[in-house]
């Protein structure tokens, strides 16, 4: 039997979903002044896989289109974990990040070729505080946990995006990072956190590969859910000894703590959130949404 894991056709969802995909996003209304501040995103970016899951290619690309079309995005991903704070190389069409091993090679060849964003780095520059002035790396691309949802979301690939690294674990250090970029969101910046509601890599089972939500994956994404709609800011940065589920549902914190920076990025760190997809995928959380504007 096909699955996401093992499909007939590599990335063949993706090559269906596109078409219409493009023919929409075409149409899609560009952010103004007026339309007044973005909301920031946390997102389940799900790794190559996405590209064989037809069902939540549609839910990332209806969540852009329900959005003003941004000016520019500025993502931070779970899988660059870099001090000091660090920002990609701006260069139109800079070769992406193929961070992931084990896959088919079609998802080596897959390009998400976006415009320059330098006017964006120089305004993220400006953005942090004095002596926090993200390094600018020469040549490094867009890695997976950025390339692949957005090239769901944004599939012409005519919106100009950098990546942030991650420069601590600490939630309260990313929460004041989120809160350095808030001011982005007024002038048209989707700000992105890009991680994995639960990601146990080490301990899925051929159960969870047939569609079993271990108990672990389901009460950690139901004690999140509850915090998240409490703005309970203080309970989920105690995530390791509070929530259920770990150390299963996050052996690293890397695809969590990405949380932290959306809601910083916030009106309000403590606000409720709106989730938009949640479900699973080979039993991990999808759970992924956005703050008030």
């Amino acid at each position: 039997m096909d699955s996401i894991l093992d499909p007939a056709v590599p990335a063949g969802a993706y090559d269906q979903f596109l078409p219409g995909a493009l023919r929409k996003a075409r149409t899609q209304r560009p952010w103004t002044e007026a339309d007044g501040p973005l909301p920031a995103l946390y997102l389940s970016h799900g790794a190559p896989p996405l590209f064989d899951d037809g069902p939540w290619l549609r839910q990332l690309f209806q969540w852009a289109q329900s959005l003003p079309k941004p000016r520019s995005i500025l993502i931070v991903s779970a899988h660059w974990e870099s001090a000091p704070l660090s920002l990609s190389a701006p260069a139109a069409h800079t070769p992406l990040v193929y961070d992931f091993g084990g896959f088919h090679p079609r998802y080596y060849t897959m390009k998400y070729p976006t415009p320059d964003a330098s006017a964006l780095a120089r305004r993220v520059a400006a953005a942090v505080p004095d002596g926090e002035t993200p390094h600018q790396h020469p040549s490094r691309g867009l890695d997976h946990g950025a390339w692949v949802p957005l090239m769901a979301m944004y599939p012409l690939a005519d919106v100009p995006v950098l990546q942030l690294s991650m420069p601590t674990q600490n939630p309260a250090r990313l929460l004041d990072l989120g809160t350095w970029l808030r001011p982005l969101r007024e002038e048209g910046v989707l700000v992105i956190g890009s991680g994995f509601m639960t990601h146990g890599l080490p301990f899925i089972t051929p159960e969870m590969l047939g569609g079993a939500v271990p108990a672990w994956s389901a009460d950690f994404d139901a004690w999140v859910a509850d915090a998240l709609a409490r703005g309970d800011v203080d309970e989920l940065a105690a995530y390791r000894t509070k929530a259920p589920g770990m150390p299963y549902a996050h052996p690293t914190a890397d695809h969590y703590i990405p949380l932290f920076i959306t809601l910083g990025a916030a009106a309000r760190a403590d606000q409720p959130v709106h989730t938009v997809i949640d479900g699973y995928m080979i039993g991990f959380s999808k759970r992924s949404f956005q703050t008030a504007a």
